[in-house]
């Protein structure tokens, strides 16, 4: 897959919060926007994602992609367990019970599979959140501040699940931490 950003600006009441950016993304890659809070990776990914409309420039390489997304928010629905978060969002299949629950086993304590996810504390709704975003068919991932409410050695693991399942994937990630381009073996974008 290769994505081509032209020109794209996007303003909100007479602010410009993104002024003719322009990138050339392509598979096999992990991009890691970094810049200020209000410098506009969220409003960029909002209008890849189509859920915002820039004011103006063009967007090349998305009309037949498959597009997955991490949002800053969780987005789960909370009274439903880690696996039925994950599954309803998979292609149907016999196995997606199983391939859910091997996925999240890795990522979270077992005990916690089948408890709501309301019960959860937020590091390991965030992981949830990760998986159930890695466990749909993709071209593009895109992935805002993936990693919140996560200690040190578990977002060591959650990178190392990242970086295989993305493997020759485009992979967009959002962070704030200049240690997370490293850990992700990524091409640094400044915003």
């Amino acid at each position: 897959m290769e994505l081509l950003i032209r020109q794209l600006s996007k303003s909100f009441d007479g602010q410009t919060v993104l002024n003719h950016v322009n990138l050339h993304l392509v598979s096999g890659n992990i991009y890691c926007l970094m810049g200020p809070s209000g410098s506009g990776k969220t409003t960029l990914f909002h209008i890849l994602l189509g859920l915002l409309k820039a004011d103006s420039g063009e967007i090349e390489g998305l009309r037949k992609s498959k597009i997955s997304a991490v949002f800053q928010e969780h987005r789960l629905c909370e009274a439903f367990t880690p696996i039925e978060n994950v599954t309803m969002v998979m292609p149907h299949s016999s196995g997606n019970h199983k391939k859910a629950k091997k996925a999240l086993k890795r990522l979270l304590p077992a005990a916690c599979l089948d408890r709501p996810v309301s019960a959860l504390s937020g590091g390991m709704k965030r992981r949830v959140a990760i998986i159930r975003a890695l466990l749909v068919p993709f071209d593009l991932i895109i992935m805002d501040e993936p990693f919140t409410g996560l200690d040190e050695d578990t977002k060591q693991e959650v990178i190392s699940y990242i970086k295989e399942q993305c493997e020759g994937k485009l992979v967009l990630i959002s962070t704030h931490q200049e240690e997370d381009v490293e850990l992700l073996n990524g091409i640094k974008i400044h915003l």
